[in-house]
């Protein structure tokens, strides 16, 4: 048999949750906005996204701890995964698409200098207009200023930062997950 209530009492959960509080409501919708913007910037974000990771720097300096260049760090050893030098690696095997070595990788590692621009793709892709070995692209160019292939712009040796430099930085390299 069932008990009926009066229609001024309100159940149990509306009374812990405060329903009917002007000042809870307020806060309760505020609340829900707040979890349906989370909720649709979940869904817009594709999954992996943000989720880059970092493989070292591009750098001819041979003792650097991040350099490809150093045969015994994390980046430079033939034998990481992490590393654009493995051959049997992600990151340097001819075959996969997230490979600088593969000529035809449509999502090769992205380099950005010490200040955060993007410098091109590390890619052994001629035909990428971001690869670094497109010749008549802006990254792989001998004659623009902003490829790594010019010795008086961005790939000069006495740049800093330059990945030719032997005891400069380098440039960031992070893979295009």
């Amino acid at each position: 048999m069932r008990t009926q209530r009066h229609p001024s009492t309100r159940p149990p959960l509306a009374a812990l949750l405060g329903a009917g509080n002007s000042m809870n409501s307020v806060r309760s919708q505020g609340t829900r906005k707040i979890i349906s913007v989370l909720f649709v910037a979940a869904l817009l974000i594709p999954n992996g996204a943000g989720a880059e990771e970092y493989l070292g720097r591009l750098s001819a300096n041979k003792y650097a701890r991040d350099s490809t260049a150093n045969p015994y760090g994390t980046y430079g050893s033939a034998q990481s995964t992490k590393s654009v030098r493995s051959a049997t690696g992600k990151y340097g095997s001819h075959t996969s698409v997230y490979s600088a070595a593969n000529p035809y990788a449509t999502h090769a590692p992205k380099l950005y200098d010490s200040e955060g621009n993007y410098r091109g793709r590390l890619s052994d892709n001629t035909y990428d207009p971001d690869s670094v070995s497109n010749p008549y692209g802006r990254y792989g160019s001998t004659y623009s200023y902003e490829s790594i292939n010019n010795p008086y712009g961005a790939g000069s040796k006495y740049r800093p930062d330059s990945p030719n430099n032997p005891t400069g930085t380098g440039w960031k390299i992070v893979s295009d997950d």
